[in-house]
């Protein structure tokens, strides 16, 4: 989904990108998989789950182990370009939280992400 979305981006330009992925068009969202796009600095420029994240500096996060998972992130995203991350994360099919794996690729200034939750 990740190359997929890098690809759309590219055919049909970042404003229109982001905001199909926030509308979560069925092409990009698909039950507990979605697209999100972070700016290097760690701001949400589209989210597939929530439209609420958009715009918003997540570079602080952490998630419930206390686990700075937006900054390693970008870090992962500095040095290595394309990779997998693991961190817990509420599923937004079941509401729980659940271990999550990401996998993210950068693309200029931003990083494109999709995960899958491990049940």
């Amino acid at each position: 989904m990740v190359n997929k979305a890098v690809a759309y981006i590219k055919k049909e330009g970042p404003a229109k990108a982001y905001d199909t992925f926030t509308e979560k068009n069925p092409e990009f969202v698909d039950r507990d998989l979605y697209v999100v796009v972070y700016h290097t600095s760690g701001t949400v420029l589209a989210h597939g789950a929530n439209k609420k994240m958009v715009g918003k500096d997540l570079k602080d996060a952490t998630d419930v182990d206390g686990k700075p998972y937006v900054k390693e992130r970008l870090a992962l995203a500095a040095s290595k370009g394309t990779f997998w991350q693991g961190y817990k994360f509420a599923n937004p099919v079941t509401k729980k939280i659940e271990p999550k794996e990401m996998y993210c690729q950068k693309q200029d200034e931003t990083i494109v992400c999709a995960g899958i939750y491990k049940r």
